[in-house]
């Protein structure tokens, strides 16, 4: 049904540049879903954990992870996506790869580089915004850091859904919490935050806090602090679209243009 999406999030404790045991870890979560579900979101640099070491564990588009990615959708007829190291064109990528049960892939970059950790000195960073049509819903996938910067992320596209994949650190959790329940406030959609737990190569500890929101920021699905599992819960776009035309907000919104 269009007006239903059934979607999970798998937040895990990732080991550090370790594609193969990420990878069986999402794989056992996967096969042990009990319900039928349209979509699945990975975290930031599911193989990897949000390292800035590329050259050990950068993969091309036909490499292993994005051929697992692609073979879990089409053998169970679900989209999933996530974000990992890409190498291409010379360039390292920090690359959402979201891929169809048809087998389509659709990719995005990711547009603002998280400074503080240097990622703009080793990853390309993004430069277009991509809209994802699945099952009749418009879905904006957005990488961590994206989340800070409401222009990029506005809804002048009219999107259904907003996804926020991350390596968010415990110490500034207060405000993936309060920017993900913004985001879906300003722009009216449901969103879904995926977020990792446990810590890094780096001693930087991530408690997950993943959830889903609706489009008046109330809270759909949560995992407890460093808690390993999913966030699931069905998003009905009837209830949405009520709603939005019964506020109006979006109408309001300003125009504008983003120079990169």
């Amino acid at each position: 049904m269009h007006n239903e999406l059934k979607i999970v999030g798998i937040q895990a404790d990732l080991i550090w540049e370790n594609t193969t045991q990420n990878i069986a870890f999402f794989e056992k979560k996967i096969n042990n879903l009990e319900n039928k579900v349209d979509l699945i979101v990975l975290p930031e640099m599911f193989t990897s954990g949000f390292t800035m070491n590329p050259k050990n564990v950068a993969e091309n588009m036909d490499g292993f992870s994005v051929s697992w990615m692609l073979r879990i959708a089409i053998e169970k007829q679900i989209a999933i996506c996530g974000s990992l190291v890409i190498s291409e064109n010379k360039n390292f990528y920090n690359r959402l790869v979201f891929v169809h049960p048809s087998g389509k892939i659709e990719t995005y970059d990711k547009r603002h580089s998280f400074t503080l950790a240097g990622e703009n000195k080793i990853y390309t960073s993004g430069t277009e915004k991509r809209i994802v049509n699945y099952k009749g819903w418009k879905i904006c996938p957005l990488i961590c850091y994206d989340l800070r910067f409401p222009v990029w992320g506005r809804n002048t596209e009219n999107y259904d859904l907003l996804i926020y994949m991350a390596n968010w650190p415990v110490t500034r959790i207060k405000a993936w919490d309060t920017l993900l329940k913004a985001r879906s406030i300003e722009n009216m959609c449901y969103t879904v935050g995926v977020n990792r737990t446990g810590k890094d190569a780096n001693d930087f500890d991530y408690s997950g806090n993943s959830l889903i929101v609706n489009y008046l920021g109330e809270q759909l699905s949560s995992l407890n602090k460093n808690e390993v599992g999913i966030i699931t819960a069905t998003l009905y776009k009837p209830a949405q679209e009520k709603i939005r035309k019964k506020l109006g907000f979006l109408n309001d919104k300003d125009s504008f243009k983003i120079e990169l």
